[in-house]
This record gives structure tokens, sequence and C-alpha cells, in this order.
């Protein structure tokens, strides 16, 4: 059973990577190859049936809280691109020319990552993005960037990624340290690729900079949902550390504030101007196919996580390089192809803190590579799995176009941390 299950993910992985050559939707493919994984892994082991099962919904727990989020986060997006509040950012936006919007764009996704958390954030730049740009092209290519500069901003933050947030409220890491140590290195991880894109940008956009108003919902009513759609996003990390909740909690307090402020604003409209303005039916609009394949593949590496085929990873690792650069290295590339969460927790399973102590540099480095080694694959990040979700964006496309420059960045952040450290 255990070559079952590796075959099933593998077969499963290439059915996502060539989704477009065989004409099937990568939802589909990542919720047969979790229901595969799983099923071969019981049929394994009958004898444990009611223990896997306990693995399954353990696991179901924690998964959910991410489809929660996104959805959450997916809906407060709707929400505010159906009362046109993106157009009073992209109005602000005045340069048609390429680099100088790439910049900016690259720029305020790494900094807002840091402070939301690259998946929202890359929810939010991508929804922004579709509004500055007409020609698919140039938006797939910025778009390849925002996912590199959230994954890069949010590797700094204890709230910026996940694994990070892993390692800080584990008490591998702690804030100050974090901040200071990886925030130079992810800076040069966002830099590089973004100069090198740089030079390959000409010329002006020949499609929209501002967003033209589609609604007829007033000013006012636009900043409202806008301004507190994006509170209630900055509000959910601060939860997260005064509550000790998990995060989709706070993102589903907040949508449910939010949706009390659009009734409210709305109340006096006609029911159909009323419908077009409000939580259900951004509800609709957002974009489920995406988030089922996120909880097939969320499924899928559980499996693998259960089964023991991770831990088993990183012990070889372990014996075959080493050295500890070379395995969080090996860990960040890694990341691109097999889930980010579950590597780090099996780090964090084989190395205590009587091992490496708080603050050591294993840890750091840990953090950095494995919140910016996702960027090389469209699918190695959450913020890249929103993205191509988003704007189905091709596999191969992305590998062939965006990968390298990730890489690049990748590389040249782990050497200027080791060198800096």
């Amino acid at each position: 059973m255990d070559l079952l299950i590796i075959i099933a993910f593998v077969t499963g992985y290439l059915a996502i990577a060539f989704e477009h050559p065989l004409k099937l939707n990568k939802a589909a493919s990542a919720l047969l190859t979790g229901g595969l994984c799983w099923t071969f892994y019981i049929l394994g082991f009958p004898e444990s049936s009611h223990h896997i099962t306990e693995q399954l919904i353990e696991h179901l727990g924690e998964i959910s809280g991410i489809l929660f989020f996104l959805l959450g986060a997916m809906t407060i997006v709707e929400l505010i691109d159906a009362h046109d509040g993106f157009s009073i950012i992209t109005d602000n936006i005045s340069t048609r020319n390429k680099r100088k919007l790439l910049w900016i764009i690259c720029s305020l996704t790494f900094f807002l990552s840091a402070v939301l958390d690259n998946l929202t954030t890359t929810i939010v730049m991508v929804s922004l993005i579709r509004k500055l740009l007409d020609e698919r092209n140039d938006r797939l290519l910025f778009i390849g960037m925002i996912v590199i500069a959230a994954n890069a901003g949010g590797a700094w933050s204890p709230i910026g990624d996940v694994t990070t947030t892993m390692l800080w409220i584990g008490g591998q890491v702690t804030t100050q340290t974090v901040i200071t140590n990886l925030i130079l290195p992810s800076l040069i991880c966002l830099l590089l690729p973004l100069t090198i894109v740089s030079f390959s940008l000409k010329g002006n956009l020949e499609g929209k900079t501002s967003a033209d108003t589609k609604t007829n919902v007033g000013s006012s009513n636009k900043k409202i949902i806008l301004f507190s759609g994006i509170g209630i996003l900055l509000f959910v990390p601060a939860f997260k550390v005064v509550t000790h909740l998990p995060p989709f909690m706070g993102m589903l307090i907040g949508l449910g504030l939010l949706w009390v402020i659009s009734e409210f604003l709305h109340k006096d409209r006609d029911t159909e101007d009323r419908d077009k303005l409000s939580v259900v039916y951004a509800l609709r609009k957002i974009d489920t196919p995406s988030i089922l394949f996120f909880l097939g593949i969320l499924i899928s590496i559980s499996a693998l996580q259960s089964a023991g085929y991770l831990g088993k990873l990183a012990v070889i690792l372990d014996e075959r390089l080493g050295d500890i650069n070379l395995i969080v290295l090996s860990i960040g590339v890694l990341s691109a192809i097999v889930d980010n969460v579950p590597l780090v927790a099996g780090a964090m399973g084989m190395y205590d803190l009587n091992t490496y102590h708080t603050d050591h540099y294993f840890w750091q480095f840990l953090a950095y590579c494995a919140g910016t080694g996702g960027s090389a694959l469209i699918i190695g990040s959450a913020a890249g799995v929103a993205a191509m979700g988003m704007e189905k964006i091709g596999f191969f496309w992305y590998m062939k176009k965006i990968s390298w420059l990730a890489l690049i960045g990748y590389f040249a952040g782990a050497v200027a941390f080791i060198l800096l450290q």
C-alpha cells in the first residue's frame, strides 16, 4: 500500500501540473488524489483503522481552519470589489510605466504581507492588479512577482507566514530576532528577481490604470467598505496574538461584522440593488473550485505526513547531508513540492529546543527557507495556490517564467543570511 500512496500522490501531482493539456480541472485532480491517498493508507493498515480515522479528523480540523480563513478573506475582497472599493486605491496609482508600477505593487505586497499574512495579501493584491491591467501576459507576470513578494514579506514576520508563526508559537524564535535577522535576506530575495524582471519590462501599459466605476455606490459607502475590510484583515493577526485562537476565528468574526455593516448601509435600497452589494452575492462570486483544490492538496499532504513519509524524509536529509545549511536549504526547496507546514513540523519534531535553543541559527534559517522556498513552484505555497486559482495560472507557465527568478532570489537571500550570521 505504501507504493500505491506514492503513486497516487505523484500521479495527482502530475495531473495538476498538466491541467491544461489534460483539460481536467486541478480541483478534481486534487480531491481525487487526497481521497485515494487516505484510502490506500487505511486499507494498508486495517487493524489501525480507528487510529487512522482519528488522524484524518485531526488533520481536517487544521485544514478546515485554513479553508475558512481563505473563504472569509476571499469574501471580504469580493465585497470590496462589489462596492468598487479598490478604485479608491487604483485611482491614486497614476503611473503608466510598467517598471514603476511593478515596483509599487511588489513593495506594497512585501510590507503588507508582514502585517497581514502572505495568503491574505496575495488575494488582495491579485484582486487589485485585475483592476489595473487588462493585458493577460502583463497581469500574469505581475502576479508571479506578487507571489514572490508575498512569501518574502511573510518570512521575516512572526505573523506573515504560517511556518514562521509555527516557530514563533513553539518558542523556537522570538519576534525581535526574526524581524531583525530575516528582513534583509527576505528583501534581497525579492529585490534580485524584481530587478531582473524590471530590465525586461519596457514601455507603458496599454490597459487601464484605474478601475471603471461599475456601481452606483456613493463615495462614502465605498470608503466605509474598503477601510472596514482592510481594518478587519489587519484585525485578524492582532486577534490571534491577543486570544491565541486560530486566525480563522478572527476572520469569521470580521466577516460577520462587515456583513452587518453592509446590510446597515444598504437597508433602504431596492431589493435588486441591495442583493448585488450583499455578502450573499459575494459568497456566490468567490472561486469555490480553488477552495476545493486547496482542500485536496492539503488532505494529500496530510496523508503523506500521517503515513510517516515526511518524517522519514527529514531523517534521510539529516543522515545524507549532515551540514545544517544544506539540510535547511533542502527543506526550503522541498517546500516548493511538498507543503512547507508538515516539513517544518517534521523539523520541529526532529530537533527540539534542547538540541537548538530559542533563536538558534537553525530556527531562523528554517523560517527564511521554508517561507520563501515555496515560491519556486506555483503550488509550493498558499500564496501561489491562491493566485493560481484566482487567475488560472498554468503550472508550466509559472515554472518557465517565474520559478528561476524565485530560485535566484531564494539562494541570494540564503547566502546573505549565512554571511550576516
